[in-house]
């Protein structure tokens, strides 16, 4: 109890004294002579008081009036008052819970007595706080998610009847609002989201702010949803002030099976939203059975991926990356696949998003990170030359290692340089924390690492990024190579973009690159290196031995274990 404050409020100081030698060993006490100077210390503390000992007789303010004034602001008025008034007549005790007191004492005091109703009250205050924190989100004032799934549990149960529906509301790159406008703004519009909501809902609907952006509505059934009734629920969020354009998508699960627990009916509705993210004709989705299966097959990788990584069902291909001016093997990109027993090899596309989510990709990076040092010893023991190969860093791997002293004890375990081993990091992952990837970036290189910025071209932030962050080498998005092809040489950007490497003193490498027209296209451009199905697919470690073998053999055999390339 002894970070506990206490509110003393009383004009008489022999009074307050005895309350400070009855209090201060289990409380810190705070002091005012009077109604007004305990407004001014309720500004500052407001947040810290614990409870209220309240004298009603008092100079300049006194009690009743202090009460109403504190009562009218509704951050004050949580906080409990317990009224000391001389004698203990019912007309003075009515007097003051009328004026909002939660208990009364009379004078003398008696210390025991002060103690218990003291410690009460702050106990029984504490608990109605922690049920209605259970009950209600803290920003929205909405229900909580437990306790929305606790009461359409209940409605359910009494209505078995009466068909509903659950209703997702996703607000698409909400993100991109907060970094725009900041968090403040951020969260008075989900506040206005969620007053919209409740007007919207009939009395007997509930309605809770699931997560973050998501919103979460249990509906009576109607006959048929259509894109107008969506298109008139955006426009009423749209007129809220300040929502500048939101892009929101609707997901709906219907209720027919009430077996499903109401957690994965929501998880349903919002699964369905999320199929159409990006999609920007469509505003609703109903989950089906393709979805369901779609869901089963999410559900049934990330049960099987700790075995997976186990058993090493998971494999490190290697991409040739080709020097365009020498037409040789000039490094390879490190990449995953995951051979499973049933299905066999699943993309990658299907299985990384799900682990960037649930943060088992920290993991999976580590598996690749090793094995690719494993395999450059290998090939150097061999007497192949040591060329460098990326690997990807995904953003959790931030957060949730140290990772210069992981990266640099694996270099070191497999006798290896740092700047062998290039470091794959996309836009994507700076925009989230911009701050803490540059802290990390600048250390890592200080290691000697070599970074390589991927997928350029394919986010918002990119001339940013080149701005701010120390790297090493550009790849270009295959998407945004695939786009420029379809204009002529000197309307596109890439020169620009090439130029604005080079000038920043970066190399550029080429993705994805399939044709011939698009190899001599980047080569003219300027571009030092590419890699793409145009050269050669991703292969197994074994394979890519071979290919080496075919392109350094002979000098090995001679004695020549040496090779000219640009680093």
């Amino acid at each position: 109890m002894k970070n506990k404050q206490i509110l003393v409020v009383e004009d008489n100081e022999l009074n307050r004294e005895i309350l400070m030698e009855i209090l201060e060993d289990r409380y810190k006490v705070l002091e005012a002579e009077n109604g007004q100077k305990a407004l001014d210390i309720l500004k500052k503390y407001k947040d810290e008081i614990a409870l209220i000992l309240l004298d009603v007789m008092m100079p300049v303010m006194d009690g009743y009036t202090f009460l109403k004034k504190m009562k009218a602001v509704p951050e004050y008025s949580v906080i409990p008052v317990i009224v000391m008034t001389q004698g203990d007549s019912e007309e003075d005790e009515l007097k003051a819970l009328a004026y909002g007191a939660t208990d009364f004492v009379p004078k003398p005091y008696r210390p025991q007595i002060i103690l218990h109703r003291v410690a009460s009250i702050i106990n029984l205050r504490e608990t109605a706080a922690l049920a209605n924190q259970f009950k209600y989100d803290r920003l929205t004032g909405l229900y909580s998610k437990e306790f929305f799934c606790h009461k359409v549990r209940e409605l359910l149960r009494e209505n078995p009847q009466k068909e509903y529906d659950i209703i997702c509301c996703n607000i698409e790159n909400f993100k991109l609002f907060n970094d725009a406008f900041g968090v403040y703004a951020g969260d008075r519009l989900l506040r206005m989201i969620a007053l919209c909501f409740t007007q919207l809902a009939d009395r007997k609907e509930l309605v809770c702010r699931f997560w973050a952006d998501r919103f979460v509505w249990l509906r009576k059934r109607t006959a048929e949803y259509d894109d107008e009734m969506f298109l008139e629920l955006d426009r009423k969020i749209n007129d809220l002030p300040n929502a500048k354009n939101l892009s929101l998508k609707w997901g709906i699960y219907r209720i027919i099976d009430r077996s499903v627990s109401v957690e994965q009916m929501c998880d349903r509705a919002i699964f369905a939203a999320d199929s159409i993210k990006g999609q920007y004709m469509n505003h609703f989705a109903v989950y089906d059975e393709a979805m369901r299966d779609e869901l089963l097959r999410k559900q049934e990788i990330i049960e099987d991926m700790e075995t997976a990584l186990e058993k090493e069902q998971f494999e490190v291909y290697f991409q040739p990356k080709n020097d365009l001016g020498t037409g040789k093997i000039a490094g390879a990109e490190a990449l995953i696949r995951w051979n499973y027993p049933i299905r066999g090899m699943i993309s990658p596309g299907e299985f990384i998003p799900l682990f960037e989510k649930n943060g088992f990709i920290s993991r999976l990076d580590q598996f690749v990170w090793e094995k690719t040092c494993l395999w450059m010893k290998r090939w150097k023991e061999k007497g192949y030359p040591v060329l460098p190969v990326s690997v990807n860093v995904s953003r959790a791997d931030f957060y949730q290692m140290d990772l210069q002293d992981v990266l640099s004890s694996l270099v070191t375990k497999y006798g290896l340089t740092s700047n062998y081993l290039h470091l794959e990091i996309t836009e994507s992952a700076y925009t989230e924390n911009p701050k803490e990837i540059l802290r990390m970036v600048e250390k890592l290189r200080k290691k000697g690492f070599i970074i390589e910025l991927d997928d350029f071209g394919s986010g918002y932030s990119s001339l940013n990024l080149l701005n701010q962050m120390e790297l090493d080498i550009l790849k270009l998005d295959m998407g945004f190579i695939r786009s420029e092809m379809t204009k002529p040489a000197d309307k596109g950007i890439l020169r620009f973009i090439v130029e604005l490497a080079h000038w920043k003193n970066l190399q550029v490498v080429a993705e994805g690159i399939e044709t011939y027209e698009q190899m001599v296209r980047i080569r003219d451009l300027g571009c030092e290196y590419a890699q793409g199905y145009y050269f050669a697919r991703p292969m197994s470690g074994q394979d890519f031995e071979v290919l080496l073998n075919e392109e350094f053999g002979k000098k090995i055999h001679d004695g020549k274990t040496g090779v000219e390339r640009r680093q």
